[in-house]
C-alpha cells in the first residue's frame, strides 16, 4: 500500500470596532433589516437556556440565504482538455536513460509541465478568460460558493463493493445525506498520481499523495470521468468540489528525472544545483539502491561556504536524526541526454522524494507546471475550488550573516500566491492555503492570494480549552489575531483532517517568541508561552492520560477528535466506552462543531468526525508508524454510508477503525444522534448568514470555561456566540461594550433567552459543554 501524508461582491474596508481587551498581552518596544421567511422549526439543541415567553416573544423567521441570493447566473468558465482523446503513449522498449532517446520521450509525455502547455495554449486568446473580477481575494465570494465543507481522505474511505473512492464521493444518496445534515463542498484531498518513477517503474508516494507526479487520476481513486460526473453530482445538489495543487513541490517523477537529464527546461522547475566535479569531495555518497541522499549539517554548511547553495534555512520541516537533518539532499552521478556526468543536489522543504519548486527561474517552467495543473482541474475536470498545499515556501533566499536563510514569509511566496488566487479567480474559482506560520505571515498572504486560509490560529487553542476546560489562552489568540486584522470569515474553521493536531503555534514560538503574553496570571515570553501550551497538549492528550493517542515528531498530536474528547473526559482505554459514554463524547464533540461553525468563516468536518472514529490500534498499522509517522494511528477507515458493514479495510488498506456514532443515513433517523443535531446547528448557521459575519469582540469573561465572541452580521445585526468547554453548567454573564440594547433572542429556539441591560450585557444559564448563538433585537 502506498505510504501516505500526512481563501462576491467587494466593498470597501469597513474599520473594526474594537472592544478593550482588558489584560491579554502586553508587548515589547518593537514590536440593514431582517426579511419574516417561512422556515420550519427547527429542534433547540439539548442545553438549558432558552426561556419559555408568550407568542409575541418569538424572534420572526428569516432566511438570510433567499435574501442574499435571490438568483445567481450560471457559472461563466471556458473548457479545456488536457489530453486529446487519440493520444497514446509510448511503450517502454529498451535502456531507462538519457541516451535512450525513446525513455527521454516518454518520460515527456508523462510530464506535468507538458501537460501544462497543453492546457494553457487552448485558454490563450479567449474571451472568457476575462469574464471574472480576479484582483483581490475575496473570501465571502468563496463563502457564497460553498462555506459548509466536507474533508475526505481516499486512503480511508469505504465504499461499497467494486465502487472507486471517486464513483462513492458522487454517489447521489451521498449529496442527499449532506443537503440534509448542510454540507454544501467536498475537498476530495489528493487523488492523482503521486511518488516517483525508477526507471519505467512508478514507486509508491511518500507523503499521502501529496508528492504529485501527474495531472492524471491515481487509478487506486477512480478515473478523469467518474471525477467529472462527480462534479456534475454535487452542482445537481447545489455543491462543489475541491481539489488540490502543490505549488511548493512535486514528486519524484516525469519531471524531476528529465531535471537530473538536464533535459530542456525541466531543470529550472527545482531548486537544484549542478555541482561541479571539482567540489564533489564536498558530497557524501549515495548507497546503492538510493536515488539521493540527505546532506547532513556539515555538509550543508561546507557547500554554503563554497557559495553553491543557500544552505540552513529557518527550520527543518519533518526533522528526524539520521533521516532528516537538514532540507537538501544530493543524487548520485547522473548522465545526462547529452551524456554529461552530474550530480545534482537540491532543496526539498518536506521529504526527500519532494523536490522543491523554484519560483523564481528564468525559464519559469516551475510557474507554468503549477498555472496548467490549476487551470487542469477547474476547466477540464469541472471543480470550483483548489486547496494549496505548501503555499508558503515559495520563496527562499541566501543570508549573508550566517544566519539561515530567508524561506519563511518571503515576499516572492506573496507574488506567487498572488499570481496563482488571481488566475484561479480569473476562471471563476476560489482557493484556500493550508498555511501553518505566523499570524502575521496567514494575514499577509490572505491580502495578495488565496481567498480562504485553513485555521491554524484558533484551532489548537480550542483543543486546549477543551482538554482543560480553560478558554483563556483561546480568548488570548483570537484577540491576538483581531488585534492583527485578521478577518475570521477568510478562514476554515476545521475539525479533524489527514495530519496530526499540531500544535500550530509558530506564532509564539518564533515570529513573536520575544513578545510577552499575559496567560494564567504570569507574564511569558512567546517562546515559553508555546513550550507551555504544547506541554499541556502532551500532559491531558498523550501518555498515561491517553496512551491511545501519540506524539508526532515535534509538530503535534495524532489522535481524532472523538479521542481527544475521550481523554478530556477522563478515559485512559477506549474499549471502556460504553454506548452512555459515546453520548456524551458526542456532546462534547458537537460544542467543538458550535465553536467552528457559529463564526464567520468555512466549517470543516471529516469522515472521522462524522462516523466518530477512534484512532487505531499501534499494532495494525505497525509498518506504516515503523519510520516515527504516527499520524496513521489515526487514520483508520471509515464507511460513511454503511456501504459495506462487513469490510475490515477500506480499498487502499486501511483498517477500519471503531466508529462511536456509526454509518450517516443511520444517524440521521434519529433526532438525538451526532449528524442529526450538527444538522440542527448549520441550520442556524445558514438561516442566519453566521458564516460571513465580522468577528469584532471577544469579551472578558467571569468564567474562565466561557468562551463569547461578538460578531456583526452583513444585514446589521450584532449576533453572539457563548460556549461552554466546561464539564458543569453554569449561569454565565455576557458583557461587552459593542452589545446595542435590545432584546436577546435563541436562535435554535427562536425565543427570547434575556434583554441588554444598561451596564451592556445579560445572563444566560449554558450546559456542561454547551451553547448559544444569540441575536439582539430592538
Amino acid at each position: 500500500m502506498p505510504q501516505v501524508r500526512g481563501t462576491p461582491t467587494r466593498t470597501a474596508p469597513v474599520p473594526r470596532r474594537r472592544a478593550p481587551v482588558g489584560t491579554g498581552r502586553t508587548r515589547r518596544a518593537g514590536s440593514v433589516g431582517l426579511v419574516s421567511t417561512p422556515v420550519e422549526k427547527v429542534p433547540a439543541q439539548s442545553q438549558p437556556g432558552a426561556v419559555e415567553q408568550e407568542p409575541d416573544e418569538e424572534l420572526p423567521e428569516i432566511s438570510f440565504d433567499e435574501q442574499r441570493f435571490a438568483a445567481r447566473p450560471a457559472k461563466l468558465r471556458p473548457r479545456a482538455r488536457r489530453r486529446s482523446e487519440d493520444d497514446s503513449p509510448i511503450m517502454p522498449p529498451f535502456e531507462p536513460s538519457g541516451q535512450n532517446h525513446a525513455y527521454v520521450e516518454w518520460l515527456e509525455e508523462q510530464s506535468m509541465l507538458h501537460d501544462a502547455s497543453a492546457v494553457a495554449r487552448q485558454l490563450a486568446g479567449k474571451h472568457t478568460m476575462w469574464a471574472h473580477p480576479y484582483a483581490h481575494p475575496d473570501p465571502r465570494a468563496a463563502l457564497a460558493q460553498a462555506s459548509v465543507w466536507y474533508t475526505a481522505y481516499p486512503l480511508s474511505h469505504i465504499t461499497a463493493n467494486g465502487q472507486s473512492y471517486l464513483a462513492a464521493l458522487g454517489a447521489p444518496e451521498l449529496w442527499e445525506a449532506f443537503k440534509e445534515i448542510g454540507i454544501d463542498a467536498v475537498h476530495t484531498g489528493p487523488v492523482k498520481l503521486a511518488g516517483g518513477l525508477d526507471g519505467w517503474d512508478p514507486t509508491p508516494s511518500v507523503d499521502g499523495h501529496f508528492d504529485r507526479i501527474s495531472m492524471t487520476m491515481d487509478p487506486m481513486f477512480g478515473t478523469e470521468e467518474e471525477f467529472r460526473e462527480m462534479c456534475a453530482t454535487a452542482a445537481r445538489s447545489g455543491g462543489t468540489i475541491i481539489d488540490d495543487i502543490v505549488p511548493g513541490h512535486t514528486g519524484k517523477g516525469a519531471d524531476f528525472r528529465l531535471a537530473e537529464l538536464n533535459y530542456r527546461d525541466y531543470p529550472g522547475i527545482y531548486h537544484m544545483v549542478d555541482i561541479p566535479e571539482s567540489a564533489w569531495h564536498l558530497l557524501p555518497d549515495v548507497p546503492e539502491g538510493r536515488d539521493s541522499v540527505n546532506l547532513s549539517p556539515e555538509a550543508e554548511e561546507a557547500l554554503s561556504e563554497e557559495g553553491y547553495i543557500i544552505g540552513a534555512l529557518q527550520r527543518v520541516i519533518f526533522y528526524e536524526p539520521g533521516v532528516k537533518e537538514t532540507n537538501w539532499s544530493v543524487t548520485p552521478p547522473v548522465r545526462d541526454y547529452k551524456g554529461t556526468l552530474r550530480r545534482w543536489v537540491y532543496l526539498h522543504y518536506f521529504k526527500e522524494g519532494q523536490p522543491t519548486i523554484n519560483w523564481l527561474d528564468p525559464t519559469c517552467a516551475g510557474m507554468r507546471l503549477v498555472m496548467g495543473d490549476a487551470l487542469h482541474s477547474l476547466l477540464d475536470l469541472g471543480s470550483g475550488g483548489l486547496r494549496l498545499d505548501a503555499n508558503g515556501f515559495l520563496g527562499v533566499e541566501r543570508s549573508f550573516d550566517h544566519a539561515p536563510g530567508w524561506s519563511e514569509g518571503h515576499p516572492l511566496s506573496l507574488a506567487a500566491n498572488q499570481l496563482i488566487g488571481s488566475l484561479v479567480r480569473k476562471v471563476g474559482g476560489f482557493t484556500f492555503q493550508e498555511l501553518n506560520l505566523a499570524i502575521d505571515d496567514i494575514q499577509r498572504t490572505s491580502a495578495v492570494g488565496p481567498d480562504l486560509s485553513y485555521d491554524f490560529i484558533t484551532r489548537p487553542a480550542a483543543q486546549v480549552a477543551m482538554a482543560t476546560g480553560d478558554a483563556e489562552f483561546l480568548r488570548l489568540v483570537l484577540r491576538e489575531a483581531l488585534d492583527l486584522g485578521v478577518d475570521q470569515a477568510s478562514l476554515v474553521h476545521a475539525l479533524q483532517n489527514h495530519d496530526e493536531l499540531t500544535y500550530e503555534l509558530v506564532h509564539f514560538a518564533a515570529a513573536h517568541r520575544d513578545d510577552i503574553y499575559v496567560y494564567e496570571g504570569q507574564e511569558f515570553t512567546g517562546q515559553d508561552l508555546a513550550e507551555h501550551i504544547r506541554q499541556t497538549m502532551r500532559d491531558r492528550l498523550t501518555g498515561d492520560a491517553a496512551p491511545y493517542n501519540s506524539v508526532f515528531t515535534q509538530n503535534g498530536i495524532a489522535s481524532t477528535t472523538a479521542s481527544i474528547v475521550a481523554a478530556t473526559l477522563g478515559f485512559t482505554d477506549l474499549d471502556d466506552i460504553t454506548d452512555s459514554d459515546a453520548r456524551r463524547i458526542a456532546n462534547a464533540h458537537l460544542l467543538l462543531c458550535m465553536y467552528n461553525a457559529w463564526q464567520p468563516g468555512v466549517f470543516a468536518l471529516s469522515g472521522w468526525d462524522l462516523v466518530g472514529a477512534l484512532p487505531l490500534d499501534r499494532s495494525e498499522v505497525r509498518s506504516l508508524i515503523a519510520s516515527g509517522d504516527t499520524r496513521w494511528i489515526h487514520r483508520g477507515a471509515y464507511d460513511l454510508l454503511g456501504s459495506s458493514p462487513d469490510a475490515k479495510k477500506s480499498a487502499a488498506g486501511m483498517p477500519r477503525a471503531r466508529a462511536l456514532y456509526g454509518p450517516v443515513p443511520e444517524q440521521l433517523k434519529r433526532e438525538t444522534s451526532f449528524a442529526s443535531r450538527l444538522a440542527g446547528i448549520l441550520k442556524v448557521r445558514k438561516r442566519n448568514g453566521l458564516a460571513t459575519g465580522k468577528l469584532i469582540d471577544v469579551p472578558q469573561v467571569s468564567d474562565q470555561s466561557l468562551l463569547v465572541l461578538v460578531n456583526e452580521l452583513e444585514i446589521g445585526a450584532t449576533q453572539i456566540t457563548a460556549l461552554n468547554f466546561g464539564p458543569e453548567k453554569i449561569d454565565a454573564r455576557i458583557q461587552s461594550e459593542l452589545l446595542p440594547l435590545g432584546r436577546v433572542f435563541d436562535l435554535s429556539t427562536r425565543r427570547k433567552v434575556g434583554k441588554v441591560d444598561d451596564l451592556g450585557g445579560f445572563n444566560v444559564e449554558l450546559a456542561a459543554y454547551g451553547g448559544l448563538a444569540m441575536i439582539i433585537r430592538d
